[in-house]
């Protein structure tokens, strides 16, 4: 049983100050029309000035348009039908003057004014609208995604967009400049495609992000004219972007629909053959020019992987001259010498250039660039022959190299002949960690480690040089 000692109306007031709920009692302004044109603050809690920063001393009489002037005529004509009619109504919006979302519910105690009770959902609003944005577009590119791609596809396949262009667009060398650089640089390379894009097409085409190395953009309303005018110009912005030292290439096909009997699907199947037709030339142009340039990269960064790389290629040649190999050969021999240390791209340089003997850890990270150059040399079929035998220059004759420890005539004949090339040449150049010793000695140490780390015939070869008269520098 309640006392009769407590006041009721210090209740309410203890109620009112202390509810979660932010709580506003107002007055509606009419123009001369009788139309709802501003709204007065009669009274507020706490809540109320904890969520708007509003305090009730300083709004106390004033109108909206006085506090917050940039207030949307939406919360005018709302709170006024209100006022006016005695509906109550519930809604969430955006307040710009606030830059805020709140839960509102409104209703009217006394004809011309109304009261509003509303909560602070700016949290739960954005977190919403960063869950849908997630789920279409793509978090790399910030383009659309697949998902999104699906849904506008069936929407604009309509016949008011006739003609309608579908255009294919695949990077050139994802996975190689990965390889080469890592996988930062190949970030770089999607997103620079990307906003290459996005620049270039209209604010009505949809621009999306297919997936790994894919690009699509749906066309409305574009001829094939018209997308081959847009191609051409994506084509010259592609070719005229760097990235330090990674080249920028992508392949473009298109496929037009201009009746409404047409299958999209085969319209896209067009698409995606003019594609895969042009990159079979553009994708191999672009991988053999960043094979180059990967190499004038290494040889810049370090003078002496040049001369390594060149003496090594010399060297490879004249043991397949001695061997006797046919010239054909002897020009793969030649070319995977020079390139069989390509991967280092991928090392760090300060490993690579240590003075001190490296440790276990570092001497593992350094051994991968064996891996790391096949993966380059494969992806560029006029280097894929040679990937093999660069993966295998540092297997030993005895079975205990590396990377796959294989032995005797199981080692790609290129890999038996680089790994002599390559040891002679490194001792009597030396090493960051390891001085020179003279021919003579490199001599013996290769005679030595015949039938262990080297193919005894190959040895008895590379003995057979006259190195007075080789030109190897």
């Amino acid at each position: 049983m309640v006392s009769k000692d407590i006041d009721s109306t210090k209740m309410l007031n203890n109620l009112f100050e202390n509810m979660d709920e932010g709580f506003a009692l107002h007055e509606i302004i009419l123009d001369g029309e009788g139309i709802p044109c501003d709204y007065r603050f009669i009274k507020v809690n706490k809540a109320f000035e904890k969520m708007t920063g509003l305090i009730e001393e300083e709004i106390r009489g004033r109108t909206v348009r006085e506090v917050i002037p940039n207030t949307e005529r939406y919360w005018i004509d709302t709170y006024g039908r209100v006022a006016l009619t005695g509906e109550s109504v519930s809604f969430s919006n955006y307040s710009a003057g606030l830059d805020k979302h709140f839960k509102v519910n409104v209703y009217s105690p006394s004809p011309y004014y109304f009261a509003t009770i509303f909560m602070d959902i700016t949290f739960e609003t954005k977190a919403l609208e960063q869950i849908k944005y997630l789920s279409y577009h793509d978090q790399l590119t910030g383009l659309y995604n697949r998902h999104f791609y699906v849904e506008e596809l069936n929407r604009l396949d309509v016949e008011r967009n006739l003609p309608f262009t579908i255009a294919m667009i695949d990077v050139n060398g994802l996975k190689l400049t990965n390889d080469a650089f890592g996988h930062e640089a190949g970030d770089r390379l999607l997103k620079t495609v990307g906003d290459i894009l996005k620049e270039e097409c209209r604010a009505d085409d949809i621009v999306c992000r297919f997936g790994g190395d894919e690009f699509v953009i749906l066309l409305p309303k574009t001829s094939h004219r018209d997308a081959e005018a847009l191609v051409k110009r994506i084509y010259g912005k592609i070719g005229s972007k760097k990235i330090e030292n990674i080249i920028v290439s992508a392949s473009i096909g298109w496929g037009t629909k201009t009746n409404r009997d047409e299958e999209i699907r085969d319209i896209l199947s067009k698409a995606e053959d003019h594609m895969y037709k042009k990159k079979v030339t553009e994708s191999q142009t672009m991988r053999i020019e960043t094979i180059g340039m990967i190499m004038q990269t290494l040889h810049e960064a370090d003078f002496s992987e040049k001369l390594h790389a060149e003496r090594v290629s010399c060297i490879c040649r004249e043991i397949g001259r001695a061997i006797g190999l046919d010239a054909e050969t002897i020009r793969d021999l030649e070319t995977a010498g020079f390139l069989h240390d390509i991967g280092k791209i991928a090392i760090d340089r300060s490993l690579l250039t240590k003075k001190e003997e490296l440790s276990d850890v570092e001497f593992i990270e350094v051994n991968k660039h064996s891996d790391i150059s096949y993966q380059i040399l494969k992806s560029a079929d006029i280097y894929a022959r040679l990937a093999e035998g660069v993966l295998s220059h540092h297997e030993k004759w005895d079975g205990t190299g590396y990377p796959r420890e294989l032995s005797g005539k199981k080692i790609p004949l290129i890999g038996r002949v680089i790994a002599l090339a390559d040891a002679y040449e490194a001792m009597t150049s030396g090493r960051p960690y390891k001085k020179a010793i003279s021919h003579e000695k490199a001599l013996e140490e290769i005679k030595r480690c015949s039938g262990s780390q080297f193919d005894p015939k190959i040895v008895q070869a590379f003995l057979s040089l006259s190195f007075g008269e080789m030109a190897c520098g």
